[in-house]
């Protein structure tokens, strides 16, 4: 028998399934899989439509995503001390966000939002580029990938403290005790909150937001702390 000149050839379909699987990979040991990847069982709709018209779960690779303008979705569950780890992919000029601890009747005065944004390759950051937890901490670095890539962010709340991992890199690292002052953050700029962040409630629901423009996400894990 004749050897195989290209011998790696031999593994790509492996790889490739192996990849596949990556995308349905079960939640790691301690969390709970807030996306099952097959449908939107946990989840409810603001305002209320039918899910489908905006965000569609793709069970042939367990994503959601929003596709139409309509509305954010939201978990049932609420969550005060946890780590959310999962991925996201954005569309080009993409805004988006992640809700954590928020009401969904009120979420941009009721809660925090963890900003998604497609600001690959810009060099100012604010507190508007992804990964910030929005209009109050900035971004250390830019670590997004560049649109149409997935992006891995764990986010960690615990207590006052609220702190944001992307692509493996620590970029916020926030004490809401020290947002006293409405309106305010410590250093003096200007926020939208006209509640003092450390006033804001500690518990909530987990939503993605509809911001008009197209967000994925997947392998939405989370792990309730005590």
């Amino acid at each position: 028998m004749k050897a195989n000149p290209f011998p790696f050839l031999a593994s790509v379909p492996a790889l490739l399934a192996l990849t596949a699987l990556t995308a349905f990979a079960g939640p790691p040991k301690g969390y709970k899989a807030l996306f099952d990847g097959e449908t939107l069982n946990g989840w409810f709709y603001l305002p209320e439509k039918l899910p489908e018209t905006v965000w569609k779960v793709n069970p042939k690779n367990g994503t959601l995503g929003r596709e139409l303008r309509g509305g954010s979705i939201w978990t049932d569950g609420t969550y005060g001390d946890f780590v959310l780890d999962m991925e996201f992919k954005l569309r080009s000029h993409c805004n988006s966000g992640i809700f954590v601890r928020s009401d969904p009747q009120n979420p941009v005065q009721g809660g925090f939002e963890i900003q998604l944004y497609d600001s690959y390759g810009m060099d100012e950051i604010s507190s508007r580029h992804c990964g910030a937890l929005y209009d109050a901490v900035a971004p250390s670095v830019n670590a997004v990938k560049p649109a149409m890539e997935w992006n891995r962010i764990v986010i960690r709340c615990k207590g006052p403290m609220i702190q944001v991992t992307l692509n493996g890199q620590r970029i916020v690292n926030a004490n809401l005790d020290q947002w006293t002052t409405p309106r305010l953050n410590p250093d003096g700029t200007k926020n939208k909150f006209k509640t003092a962040l450390k006033d804001l409630p500690r518990t909530g629901h987990i939503g993605f937001q509809d911001h008009g423009h197209n967000v994925w996400f997947r392998n939405v894990w989370l792990k309730e702390l005590k």
